[in-house]
């Protein structure tokens, strides 16, 4: 059954889940309730991508959960999950095109609702704001206030994706100024064990009500 665009939406890290930790940690915070991955890597061993994308793809479906690939439309069509698209990886009408009417696809606004306006014109799925805090991800990446996404709320229906140096301690002011999912990278795969993973992982979707807004529940996902 399709679910809303709701949650816990972890992002991965080359450099974090090294050594053969991706999948196990991965599942890790699917049992703890994380609602979507994203693959984020950005080497070009494209065989390596391609194969844990597609194990990747198949832990999500075990968990009803959605994947979304960063930045590569085409490794997402040969897998079938969303993509994520930042501000030079491509027009996202094009993802659009490729991907198909069903699939997510998200669009990295940082600060500006005139962005977030634009993307959801060419048919973005989320709009992505941040960052709101100090990230070690992407440290120059432009800072936004927390009342963005109280304005973003009140002016667009799509669901809203903030990122950018989220923890379990100020994840709650994000939530409350109208997030619908936290794009979490360090605090849930930053850990020394799986079993951490997890528990961090369902300390966050603890956080989140039962009930979507009424916005999310028009923006519904496929399970990948």
């Amino acid at each position: 059954m399709p679910r809303p665009l709701h949650g816990l939406y972890a992002i991965t890290d080359s450099t974090l889940l090294a050594g053969g930790r991706l999948l196990p940690w991965v599942q890790a915070a699917l049992e703890g309730g994380a609602r979507i991955i994203q693959y984020r890597d950005k080497s070009t061993d494209s065989v390596r991508r391609l194969a844990e994308a597609e194990a990747l793809s198949r832990l999500c479906q075990q968990y009803a959960a959605t994947l979304i690939i960063n930045d590569d439309p085409e490794l997402a069509c040969l897998v079938g999950a969303g993509v994520h698209l930042g501000q030079t990886d491509g027009p996202l009408a094009a993802a659009r095109a490729l991907l198909g009417p069903q699939a997510v696809i998200g669009a990295t606004c940082h600060a500006s609702l005139a962005r977030a306006g634009q993307a959801m014109a060419e048919g973005a799925s989320y709009l992505a704001f941040g960052r709101f805090f100090s990230s070690r991800t992407k440290p120059d990446a432009p800072a936004a206030p927390l009342e963005l996404l109280h304005q973003a709320r009140n002016r667009y229906p799509l669901p809203l994706v903030a990122i950018g140096g989220i923890t379990l301690d100020n994840a709650a002011r994000l939530l409350e100024q109208g997030a619908d999912l936290l794009a979490v990278v360090h605090e849930v795969f930053g850990t020394s064990s799986a079993a951490e993973t997890e528990r961090r992982a369902r300390a966050f979707a603890r956080l989140f009500p039962e009930t979507p807004r009424k916005e999310s529940h028009d923006q519904l996902l496929r399970p990948d």
